[in-house]
């Protein structure tokens, strides 16, 4: 009898649900993946505000890896919100060790308020230690711009980032287009040709935890066997359902609903 699929988040702790590791366990669950988490962040937030932040020091990172790693299968590896270059350090080191089959980055840099949940002068690091350890990098316009060193006004610049931040050694880079104007679309650059994936841009304040999701969606539908175009695709249309059906809760940019499948929103 074949197991079930697993996957793993490294990531910051969302305390009020919509994001981070609390996010990508929900989405994992949603697609039939066993979840299993590494905190690196401890993060005071609502759909609000970021109130505080509480990075776990590298060893614990390493020692909940090596717990993960050392028990149970990882069939794949998302990573999200990484605080500090000592953090990025912890990680990719393991990530040496163990060599996951696939791994998923989302350079998480602003909550969706704009707070900063990455020290800006560790981008460097993200570049030297995360990076070329990626199957897939899945930027938002705002960070690929900064990974890039480029402004991103339009898609050929999206393109053009995305062929920048390729030839820093991630396998794939999908640079999203949510910040963009009309239809969202997503390019997913493999090194030498473009996809282009596209969904109507949905008009709603409930975005809390979106690129988490997406991203963490990627790495369950690889996971569970698909190929990279694939799980991006349906990756896609799972985060636009998820957004069409949030529950509208919280006094900001609320979360989505992530089991829109299994039980709906009560009515408005």
């Amino acid at each position: 009898m074949d197991r079930i699929k697993t996957a793993l988040t490294i990531a910051g702790s969302d305390c009020s649900g919509g994001a981070g590791i609390q996010a990508d366990l929900k989405t994992f669950s949603a697609h039939g993946v066993f979840g299993m988490s590494v905190i690196v962040s401890v993060v005071a937030e609502n759909t609000s505000r970021v109130i505080s932040v509480e990075d776990v020091s590298p060893a614990m990172i390493g020692a909940q890896i090596d717990a993960v790693f050392e028990d149970m299968p990882v069939d794949a590896v998302k990573i999200g919100m990484l605080s500090t270059e000592k953090c990025m350090m912890a990680v990719a080191e393991k990530l040496d060790q163990y060599r996951p089959a696939h791994v998923v980055v989302d350079p998480v840099m602003y909550a969706k308020n704009g707070a900063p949940l990455m020290d800006p002068d560790a981008v460097a690091g993200l570049i030297k230690y995360i990076i070329p350890r990626a199957t897939v990098l899945t930027p938002n316009i705002p960070e690929a711009e900064k990974i890039a060193g480029m402004a991103i006004r339009n898609r050929a610049d999206m393109e053009a980032a995305a062929r920048i931040i390729g030839e820093m050694g991630s396998g794939h880079v999908l640079v999203k287009g949510g910040h963009s104007e009309g239809d969202a679309v997503d390019i997913l650059y493999d090194g030498k040709n473009f996809l282009r994936f596209s969904a109507e841009r949905i008009n709603s304040k409930h975005t809390h935890g979106t690129g988490c999701t997406f991203s963490s969606a990627i790495a369950a539908n690889l996971a569970k066997g698909l190929s990279l175009e694939k799980a991006v695709e349906q990756a896609k249309a799972y985060v636009t359902a998820a957004i069409l059906h949030a529950p509208g809760i919280g006094k900001g940019h609320g979360p989505v609903h992530h089991f829109y499948a299994l039980y709906p929103p009560p009515p408005a």
